[in-house]
C-alpha cells in the first residue's frame, strides 16, 4: 500500500463514494488507487471549477464531506472559485491537490505554485503531506476540521510522496460525526422573551440556520402573530405557500417581505447573517439567535443576542413568550403576500405571448411540472429572480446556488453534483446564458455520466443583471460589454449527445418542460426570452429612480442618434412592462 492507497482507504472508511476532478502527473497514483477498487468512483470533469462546485452541491445536500481534486499549480488554482462558494455557504468540502516533487519545491519548478499561500484564505486547514509517516494524521485532521467547522480543507499530495510506501497506520481511526446541539443560556433567552413580549409588531427574519427547526419556528410565529420573512438560502425551508410566510427580502425580494422587516418594532433574526444592511431597519429593537457568536450584531445593532442553535432557542422561547391575540400586522402582510403571488402568477401566464418571451412564463411552467422532491440549482443573475419569484420550493424540494459568494457559473456544475449524489431525484438548473457559457463544456460530463439533468437557459443574449446594475447607477447599457453571442443551445445539447429544444413561442413552453422532465438524457431548454423584462426591487429609493431616469435619458439620446441596440432595448422595456400593466 502506498500513500495514495492509504488516502483513498481513509476516504472510503469515511463514506466518500465520489471524487470530482481532472487528473495529472501528481494525482495519477491517487487515480490509480481508485482504479483498483469499486467503492469510490472518479468523475472526470472538463474544468476543475466544475469539480469544486459539484462537491459543494453534494456537501450542501448531504451534510457530509464531499471531495474534489486538481493537480499541481494550474489544476489546483482552477478549484479556488468553487471552493470559495463552499466556504461562503459553510459546507464541508475536501480538496485534494497534487504538488511538484518535494526535491523540486522552492526552485520555481515547472507548474510549481505556493499552494499554501494561495489557499490560505479559503481553507480552514491545509494538510500538507511531507512524509508518509505524517500523512494519516494530517489527512484525518483535515477531515475532522471540515466536518466540525463546515469548512473547506485541503490535502496537498506531492508527486513523489504519493507513490511512497504508506506508514503511520496506527493513527488511522474513524472520523467522528457530531450531532451536538448548542443550547443557549437561560439569561439571554429570558431577555429575548421579555423584549418580544414588549413589542406590538414582531417580524421573524429566518435564515438557513432554521433548517431542522421549521415546525418550531412556525409555532413561534403563530404564537407571536409574527410574519416570517426569509433569506434566499431559506427559501426551501419556508416556502411561499406556508401560512405566515410573506416572502423573501433583499435586492431580489418582494414588497410584503420588505415592509414586514422595515415596519416592525421587534425584529427576531433566526440563524442568519443577512448581509444587506440597506434592507434592515434602523432604530428597531433586534433580537438575534445564531450558532456563531461573531455573527451577532454583525449587520445591525442587536439589543439581545442569543448564542446557540435555532431549534433549542425557539423551543425555549415557545415556553417563555406570551401568546398574542392581535394579529392585524401579520394578517395584513399575509394578504399583501397572497395578492403579490397571484399577480406574479398572472404575469407568468402564457397568454402574455410577447416575443421574445417573458422569462417568468418558463419558471411558472417548471414549478407546475417539477417533482415534489426536485433539486433546483439557481444561477446568480436574473435567472434567480425568475426562480425565486415564480417557483414554490415546497415539500422536499431543495435549492443550491452561490447565494453568499455570488459567482456566476454555479448552475450546471451544482446540478451535476446533485444528480450524481441522488440519481433518482429530478434536478433542474435555472441558468442565464452568460452563466451557462462559462462552463458549458461540462455538459459533456453530464452526457458521459448519463446524468438526466434538466437545464433551462434563459437566453436573452445579454448579461441581464449587469445591465440592470448599469441602469440603476445611471449609465446607459454598454452593449459592447453586455452582448452574448450564443449558439442554438438545443443544437449544442444534441451535438454533445444529450437532448434539447429551442422555445420561441409561448404555446410550446409546457410541452418543452414535459419533454425535459421525461428525458433520460441531459436536456437543455433554450428559452429565447426578452432582455427588456424589468424586475423591480421590493422598494425603490429616490437614488434608484434618479439613476434609472438618467440611464433612460442617455439611452434615448443614443437611440435618437442612430444606435439601434439602445432603441431595441428601450422598445423592449416599454413593450414588456406596459404590456403587462395594460
Amino acid at each position: 500500500m502506498n500513500v495514495s492507497d492509504q488516502l483513498l482507504q481513509i476516504l472510503t472508511d469515511a463514506g466518500i463514494r465520489q471524487v470530482f476532478g481532472l487528473t495529472g502527473d501528481a494525482l495519477n497514483h491517487f487515480v490509480d488507487a481508485i482504479r483498483k477498487q469499486e467503492k469510490v468512483e472518479w468523475i472526470t470533469v472538463r474544468h476543475e471549477e466544475t469539480a469544486a462546485y459539484a462537491a459543494y452541491a453534494q456537501a450542501a445536500l448531504s451534510g457530509n464531506i464531499a471531495v474534489c481534486a486538481g493537480t499541481v499549480g494550474p489544476g489546483a488554482l482552477h478549484l479556488i472559485n468553487g471552493l470559495y462558494n463552499a466556504k461562503k455557504e459553510r459546507v464541508p468540502v475536501l480538496a485534494i491537490t497534487g504538488q511538484v516533487p518535494t526535491v523540486q519545491q522552492g526552485t520555481n519548478y515547472f507548474q510549481e505554485v505556493d499552494l499554501k499561500k494561495m489557499f490560505d484564505d479559503v481553507c480552514a486547514y491545509q494538510a500538507i503531506i511531507r512524509t508518509p509517516e505524517e500523512a494519516p494524521r494530517v489527512i484525518l485532521r483535515a477531515m475532522r476540521i471540515a466536518l466540525a467547522q463546515n469548512a473547506v480543507c485541503r490535502i496537498e499530495l506531492p508527486a513523489d510522496v504519493a507513490a511512497m510506501d504508506a506508514a503511520g497506520e496506527h493513527f488511522i481511526g474513524p472520523v467522528p460525526v457530531s450531532n451536538a446541539v448548542l443550547v443557549p443560556d437561560e439569561r439571554s433567552l429570558r431577555a429575548a422573551a421579555d423584549a418580544l413580549d414588549a413589542g406590538k409588531r414582531i417580524t421573524i427574519l429566518a435564515g438557513a440556520g432554521c433548517r431542522g427547526a421549521r415546525e418550531e419556528v412556525l409555532r413561534l410565529a403563530e404564537k407571536l402573530q409574527a410574519p416570517i420573512v426569509h433569506t434566499t438560502r431559506a427559501a426551501d425551508i419556508f416556502d411561499r405557500g406556508t401560512p405566515g410566510v410573506v416572502g423573501i427580502t433583499g435586492l431580489i425580494g418582494i414588497p410584503p417581505a420588505y415592509h414586514a422587516v422595515m415596519n416592525c418594532d421587534r425584529l427576531l433574526m433566526l440563524g442568519t447573517d443577512f448581509p444587506y444592511d440597506a434592507f434592515l431597519p434602523s432604530g428597531t429593537l433586534t433580537i438575534q439567535v445564531d450558532q456563531r457568536l461573531e455573527n451577532i450584531g454583525n449587520r445591525t445593532p442587536v439589543a439581545v443576542g442569543v448564542h446557540g442553535d435555532v431549534k433549542p432557542a425557539v423551543d425555549r422561547l415557545l415556553q417563555l413568550v406570551q401568546t398574542r391575540e392581535d394579529g392585524k400586522f401579520r394578517s395584513t402582510l399575509m394578504e399583501a403576500h397572497t395578492k403579490w403571488v397571484a399577480n406574479e402568477k398572472e404575469a407568468a401566464d402564457p397568454k402574455h405571448d410577447h416575443e421574445p418571451l417573458h422569462p417568468q412564463i418558463f419558471a411558472r411552467a417548471i414549478d407546475e411540472q417539477a417533482a415534489e422532491d426536485a433539486i433546483f440549482t439557481i444561477e446568480t443573475g436574473t435567472s434567480a429572480i425568475w426562480a425565486f419569484r415564480n417557483i414554490g420550493f415546497h415539500k422536499e424540494r431543495r435549492i443550491l446556488g452561490s447565494f453568499n459568494h455570488g459567482s456566476m457559473g454555479v448552475g450546471l456544475p451544482a446540478a451535476i453534483g446533485a444528480q450524481a449524489l441522488y440519481p433518482g431525484r429530478e434536478t433542474w438548473a435555472m441558468v442565464g446564458d452568460g452563466s451557462f457559457v462559462m462552463g458549458m463544456q461540462d455538459f459533456l460530463t453530464a452526457v458521459e455520466r448519463k446524468l438526466p439533468i434538466k437545464i433551462i437557459v434563459f437566453n436573452n443574449s445579454e448579461l441581464g443583471f449587469v445591465k440592470l446594475e448599469m441602469e440603476e447607477s445611471g449609465l446607459a447599457p454598454q452593449y459592447g460589454a453586455l452582448n452574448q453571442f450564443n449558439p442554438n443551445f438545443a443544437d449544442y445539447a444534441r451535438l454533445c449527445g444529450g437532448e434539447g429544444v429551442r422555445v420561441e413561442h409561448a404555446k410550446d413552453i409546457a410541452a418543452a418542460v414535459q419533454m425535459a422532465k421525461n428525458s433520460t438524457k441531459p436536456f437543455i431548454i433554450d428559452a429565447v426570452v426578452t432582455g427588456g423584462e424589468v424586475s423591480f426591487p421590493p422598494h425603490i429609493t429616490l437614488k434608484q429612480v434618479l439613476g434609472f431616469g438618467r440611464s433612460k435619458v442617455k439611452e434615448g439620446v443614443l437611440a435618437i442618434s442612430g444606435n439601434a441596440r439602445q432603441w431595441q432595448n428601450l422598445s423592449e422595456e416599454i413593450e414588456t412592462t406596459l404590456g403587462k400593466l395594460l
